[in-house]
């Protein structure tokens, strides 16, 4: 009887069987991450507590208590319901509806009075972080390398001294101040943007222009920088000296050179984003009023109400875990030497 192989091994694919693995741990630590969480929350506050917080305080009737958990599911034993027949003692507990029911996509209901169904939630958000965050990680990391390699260019020049000097500025002023300063600028003064808000179809165009170029500007000068050391490094290399011994010009040398060695750590960096683009922006979608996943966070911890802020980080763990291994795929497609094994 021929034995069947249920693990991919080195000899049948070595791409297929590394990103297996990488799956395999990523489900391990998404568990502990997900064990963690719900020990957390439900050890410093019991359903009780969480029910006195949505309902209004501590002057609250044992009555609406009990009927604030039921229609929650908080009435129901934590790890264990001994009341219960066979699986329904695992599966009757709030453990299992609130921590186990996530790793099969369902939510749930928020603790919130009107919060509604959080996955429909999730759903719908996403996709206005998604229109706010994918146009500026691609703008992102085109301007920065951009600049980057114009910087490396003209490399101790002035225009490279007041370039990086211009980085150091951007990098050290906090986000909160391109909120502001554009808000009033572009928006009061000017006039050239809403200053928040948002509607759907092609007019939310105009609500997403104004968060997006701030949100660039003040990401410009850390990544600029990071990639401006990167070319650097990688000009010093005995192949760059070949390639100008050659006779190939500058600006060959760069772009087919060394902007294609460096693709290694821009991809780790800007692959770093790439849950933003799912999960948003924390203080851009709250200050400009975007309906986005950043949003539902904030006001999700305003409210305290905790099935959205585990959710969320569920979420987030999730998309983390799923760049990191596209990021290790990358790799392979930007330097063909690299073989996952």
């Amino acid at each position: 009887m021929r034995a069947v192989k249920c693990w991919p091994d080195e000899t049948t694919n070595p791409m297929l069987s590394y990103v297996f693995r990488r799956l395999i741990y990523g489900a391990l630590v998404l568990l502990g991450v997900n064990l963690a969480t719900f020990f957390l929350f439900f050890t410093v506050n019991t359903p009780d507590d969480m029910a006195r917080l949505n309902i209004g305080g501590k002057r609250v009737t044992p009555e609406a208590i009990v009927k604030w958990k039921a229609e929650r599911g908080y009435d129901k034993p934590l790890y264990l319901n001994d009341a219960k027949q066979g699986s329904e003692r695992l599966t009757e507990t709030i453990f299992w509806e609130r921590s186990v029911s996530l790793f099969t996509l369902d939510f749930g209901r928020a603790d919130g009075e009107s919060a509604g169904n959080i996955g429909h939630e999730v759903s719908s958000r996403m996709w206005v972080s998604i229109q706010f965050a994918l146009p500026l990680f691609i703008l992102q990391v085109i301007a920065s390398t951009a600049f980057a390699l114009l910087l490396v260019m003209f490399r101790n020049t002035r225009l490279d001294f007041w370039g990086v000097v211009s980085c150091v500025v951007m990098l050290s002023i906090s986000s909160f101040f391109y909120i502001i300063v554009g808000q009033v600028l572009f928006s009061r003064v000017l006039k050239l943007a809403p200053i928040s808000g948002y509607e759907p179809g092609l007019d939310a165009v105009k609500f997403l222009i104004l968060p997006i170029v701030l949100s660039l500007i003040a990401r410009l000068g850390t990544e600029a920088r990071l990639y401006r050391a990167m070319f650097l490094e990688e000009i010093g290399r005995d192949y760059v000296r070949t390639a100008r011994a050659k006779g190939l010009a500058e600006m060959v040398v760069l772009f087919r050179h060394v902007l294609r060695n460096a693709l290694i750590p821009i991809i780790t960096s800007a692959g770093a984003y790439l849950p933003y683009v799912f999960m948003g922006s924390l203080v851009f979608e709250s200050f400009f009023g975007l309906p986005g996943l950043g949003a539902y966070v904030i006001e999700a911890i305003g409210k305290q109400d905790f099935a959205i802020v585990r959710t969320m980080v569920f979420v987030g763990s999730l998309l983390y875990i799923a760049t990191y291994i596209a990021i290790d795929v990358a790799y392979t497609w930007a330097d063909p030497r690299i073989r996952l094994a």
